[in-house]
């Protein structure tokens, strides 16, 4: 993808006091080919190296699942409009305890958009598919402080019910599920997560591809905000785990994982406020499992990630209905 193609790009380089584009490199495509991420190096004296996400809808849709249509076009659309809303109007406020770029320029219009941001890569250098237990705890870390400092707040610009899987734009994926336990309690495991007392921003997907790491401090920085939205912190937690470890490291570590989990959020809150809330999301914890098997189940039904440590979070939740 030649970002220099895009009607804007003047704009951008004048924005950032650039005249000559040294290099750019495709980091990847969007998904369902929807535009592309690319790292451009320019002479601009304050943005020599910026990540920048080209959005453009593809005029005939192809979803590697055959999830297409009007309202997973939608459901795309939007999301980007609530990431460029997330770095304009929420990055600033959590970058003093939880890293993740900065929005230098944002430009939409009818039928593309366009946000360019800092590059992390310098400082954060480091990627990795599987995790171990302290370096999942680092990416925790980073949850609970964004989770703290985002409680009770309405993410005004942000998806009502953050995550990409919550049920209300899922019910194509519910449709296809094989009926069974899960589908008929879908409803009500929505239900429980949307009606918790205590309430904050979530990433929306949290996933270890999502976050950047320095081995060397080591310290840990997070990307790709479209699905960000309020909702029970615990959903991005579960998500998390589940994207890094094993099922047999689920289950021996879950302890210690939660743990530190809290343990970091506790040094932002009131003991008031993190008692109960603790007590509530950790009753969440099996129900935010559930909730995302349910999507799996219709989505792609032989995803490796229904291991036997999702069947019986969701079992739980299912005896406990």
């Amino acid at each position: 993808m030649d970002i220099t193609t895009a009607s804007i790009w003047p704009d951008v380089m004048r924005h950032i006091g650039a005249t000559t584009l040294l290099h750019q490199e495709m980091i990847q495509s969007l998904w369902s080919g929807y535009g592309g991420i690319v790292r451009i190096k320019t002479n601009s004296s304050t943005h020599p190296s910026l990540i920048v996400k080209n959005i453009k809808p593809p005029k005939t849709q192809h979803h590697p699942r055959g999830w297409q249509g009007q309202i997973s076009n939608d459901r795309k659309l939007h999301s980007y409009q609530v990431e460029a809303n997330w770095y304009e109007y929420y990055a600033q406020r959590c970058s003093a305890v939880s890293q993740l770029p900065a929005l230098v320029f944002h430009h939409k219009n009818t039928d593309s958009q366009i946000i360019v941001m800092t590059d992390l890569d310098g400082e954060f250098p480091d990627r990795y598919q599987h995790l171990s237990v302290d370096y999942a705890l680092l990416c925790l870390g980073w949850l609970a402080r964004l989770h703290a400092e985002f409680l009770g707040n309405e993410g005004q610009g942000l998806w009502s019910q953050g995550c990409y899987w919550h049920l209300a734009t899922r019910q194509e994926e519910l449709a296809a599920m094989q009926n069974g336990p899960l589908k008929e309690a879908a409803n009500e495991i929505d239900s429980v997560l949307r009606n918790c007392d205590y309430k904050t921003l979530v990433h929306g997907d949290a996933k270890v591809a999502n976050f950047c790491f320095d081995s060397v401090t080591p310290a840990v920085a997070a990307v790709d905000y479209q699905y960000a939205g309020v909702g029970c912190g615990i959903k991005d937690v579960a998500y998390f785990i589940g994207s890094c470890l094993t099922a047999d490291q689920c289950a021996k570590h879950e302890s210690e994982l939660l743990h530190g989990y809290f343990l970091e959020m506790s040094r932002f809150l009131p003991a008031s406020t993190m008692q109960p809330l603790e007590a509530e999301w950790r009753e969440m914890y099996p129900v935010a499992w559930a909730d995302f098997h349910r999507f799996l189940a219709g989505w792609m039904p032989d995803h490796v990630k229904i291991d036997p440590y999702m069947k019986q979070k969701t079992q739980q939740v299912l005896d406990s209905l």
